[in-house]
């Protein structure tokens, strides 16, 4: 959510005095200790700005719409402190102070807010001014050169707009509507969002922005694009406050069929739930749960009789029964009541405390600081944590020296409950051996070293040699060595060879978008391609020794015509294969965080693992067809009996694919990808070498045998 919800921490020492020079906000809870903790809550959700003509001072921003869950996160801090100054463990012989003020979601009085903080009403206090966000999630606030005192206990929407785009694709949502609020939390998820999707088959029909300062008419005009738009799957980032009155609007629009994606600021909030069953069946990622011991018993403390001039408490007995407490000060038109009513735990949206979220957040944050504190206070001179291992001035402390280190994770823990509270470090880390530091993950593929440059060399050597005996060919291509059984075929089959060579260059490297669909499609194709013309080559010769039969005319269907239509053909079905894959779900860059934890391994996703089977199962199916008809015709007469070697080059062909399923799927990180290489490598020299090796041997020391009456060997006599 946005840059409204932190804590912030005091130090009660007199070291100066200051005068307000107007009015402050004042507190909705207080207490004075040694250190206090200021709190920011949106106790309300809405802010109504009275009007002014700058002739007089205005007035005060006036809050509306008492907030139920938000009241309960303040009263997790008060409680958090209370439980801090109950211990003997955690900051003994001092006490912890609170001082809670209401931000009303908005950012002019949550500025107002901060200063209320930082000055208080009777300022004799030195400030430090390090905050811990509970539920400020804009991906904004990690920039640690313009933000460097500020902490939080909640992720940044960088990880929430990943997952986001991973659901749209998940269930095949390509065409979506986004709405946010008018403010960076809600451009910068659109940015990241933008980001995650680019690349891929899922567009954004159209972005909106609910204004700050509710404006019906601009409502309307969201809600007519909402309604004439044909995407039916709806993002919405934006909190529950700015959110509600665009709800209310919408309702009357007579708009169906949407389905909601809801930003962690909303998705669970009961208030919105309850107040309009059409978002039943909205989903999103929740922030993290965790568990308060004692939280439900302390709210039921919180009562009128408890608190009988605080005006939250009476504004929160008057939303739970719609009743005024007969000790309030709040003018109000509801009927009165005693104010000493049960809290019931059908009051869920302030009563729910089976899974606090938010809460929970609240509850960390207070401890980190506390714990922060303690680490101050008990530090020992020469040992440290500072320069010459020194320990801060009690009565001078920096902000940089209360903020918990860099890449600290863990948070606090609890004794009389054993528990200890952990942040996962972010996607881009990992734990230390100790499990305090967060570390940089090693990032690997196959990039051009030892193992990439050696199998480069080994590319490079192979389409050095096939361009050599290409040629040999065309300078011998008169002879009849290379004239036998079609020599087109021949040059066809050498520079597929070439291409099957170099595409195994594209494997090595970075993974990017481009070269992931490159490297299987032209690997698919090129592949294809020279198997194809393989194919013809095998029927060429079966023809040519079946033809001498009296009265078969076979040859004349597989001319030099027929035979190019064969490869054509049989080509085309994989380049369609290809085009539907790149179409429906094409190949993309993956960073794999999950199987090693110290390695992040980028790695391209085949995106469809049916197309991708497909695509070497018709290669498969190719050189079995190859391999069956090239068998048939192994014992046929004549010296140069181009089908034996054929017969040979798709066994070794057959062997190095099989051979290569098991260990594609077993090889971990970059090895995945050099098994792939050495297949197409090898599945290529056995080609070459094969087909290619025997007339070279007769071209090059035997040429007294390349002659037509040699080759035709017993069957010409």
């Amino acid at each position: 959510y946005q840059f409204v919800h932190f804590l912030e921490i005091n130090f009660a020492a007199v070291t100066s005095s200051c005068n307000p020079q107007g009015d402050f906000n004042l507190p909705v809870f207080m207490t004075s200790g040694d250190f206090t903790i200021g709190g920011i809550f949106p106790l309300h959700y809405r802010v109504e700005l009275p009007p002014t003509d700058y002739i007089k001072r205005p007035l005060a921003a006036q809050c509306q719409g008492f907030d139920l869950r938000a009241f309960r996160w303040a009263l997790t801090m008060t409680l958090a402190v209370e439980e801090i100054n109950n211990r003997k463990d955690l900051l003994p012989n001092h006490t912890l102070a609170y001082s809670i003020f209401d931000s009303c979601g908005a950012p002019v009085t949550a500025q107002k807010a901060v200063l209320s903080v930082l000055n208080g009403q009777d300022v004799v206090q030195s400030v430090i001014c390090s905050g811990i966000s509970y539920f400020s999630t804009c991906s904004c606030l990690s920039d640690r050169k313009q933000f460097p005192t500020f902490f939080r206990v909640v992720p940044s929407d960088d990880y929430q707009v990943k997952a986001i785009a991973q659901l749209l694709k998940w269930f095949d949502w390509t065409w979506f509507g986004m709405v946010t609020e008018d403010d960076d939390y809600g451009r910068f998820a659109l940015q990241g969002l933008k980001r995650e999707i680019e690349n891929t088959n899922i567009c954004l029909a159209y972005h909106e922005m609910i204004p700050k300062d509710y404006i019906q008419e601009q409502v309307l005009k969201i809600l007519k694009v909402m309604k004439e738009s044909t995407a039916k799957v709806v993002v919405v980032f934006s909190g529950e406050g700015e959110f509600y009155p665009f709800l209310r609007e919408f309702v009357t629009q007579n708009i169906t069929g949407i389905q909601w994606i809801a930003s962690e600021a909303w998705v669970t909030a009961s208030m919105l739930a309850e107040s309009y069953p059409f978002l039943d069946g909205t989903i999103g990622f929740a922030v993290r749960q965790g568990h308060i011991p004692g939280l439900q018993d302390y709210l039921k403390t919180v009562t009128p009789e408890s608190y009988p001039s605080n005006p939250q408490v009476q504004e929160l007995w008057e939303a739970l029964y719609g009743c005024s407490p007969s000790t309030s000060s709040l003018k109000s038109h509801l009927p009165s009541c005693t104010g000493k009513e049960t809290l019931r735990q059908e009051h869920s949206a302030f009563m729910n405390t089976s899974s606090p979220r938010v809460a929970y957040n609240v509850y960390k944050a207070v401890y980190a600081f506390a714990h922060s504190l303690h680490n101050l206070i008990h530090c020992k001179q020469g040992n440290g944590p500072f320069e010459n291992s020194s320990c801060a001035n009690l009565n001078n402390v920096f902000p940089w020296q209360v903020n918990i280190p860099k890449g600290l994770r863990r948070t606090d823990f609890h004794k009389e409950y054993n528990q200890t509270d952990c942040l996962s470090c972010p996607e881009d880390y990992w734990s230390s051996v100790n499990g305090t530091i967060c570390v940089p993950k090693v990032v690997e593929f196959l990039s051009h070293d030892t193992m990439g440059i050696t199998l480069t060399l080994i590319a490079v050597v192979g389409a050095f040699l096939t361009v050599t005996v290409l040629v040999i060919f065309l300078y011998n291509r008169g002879t009849p060595i290379v004239r036998v059984n079609n020599s087109e075929l021949s040059f066809f089959i050498l520079l597929s060879l070439t291409l099957c060579f170099l595409c195994a260059l594209v494997f090595i490297g970075e993974p990017t978008s481009w070269s992931c669909m490159l490297r299987h499609t032209a690997f698919s194709i090129t592949f294809s391609l020279c198997i194809s013309c393989i194919l013809g080559k095998t029927l060429v010769v079966l023809a040519a020794f079946t033809a001498t039969r009296p009265g078969n005319n076979i040859m004349k269907w597989l001319g030099p015509t027929q035979q190019r239509i064969i490869i054509f053909c049989c080509t085309l079905v994989q380049v369609v294969i290809c085009t539907a894959w790149l179409t429906i779900s094409p190949p993309f860059p993956y960073r794999n965080t999950k199987y090693q934890q110290s390695k992040i391994i980028l790695d391209c996703s085949v995106g469809s693992d049916l197309a991708f089977w497909c695509v070497l199962g018709y290669i498969g199916l190719l050189a079995c067809v190859i391999f069956f008809l090239a068998f048939l015709a192994r014992k046929l007469p004549g010296n140069f009996n181009e089908a034996k070697y054929i017969t040979f080059s798709m066994l070794i062909f057959c062997a190095v694919w099989l051979a290569f399923v098991p260990a594609y799927v077993s090889s971990p990180g970059k090895f995945t990808t050099a098994v792939e290489i050495f297949a197409i490598l090898a599945s290529s020299f056995g080609l070459l070498f094969c087909l290619f090796t025997p007339k070279c041997y007769i071209i090059l020391l035997k040429p007294e045998k390349n002659t037509k009456q040699h080759l035709m060997g017993k069957f010409t006599k």
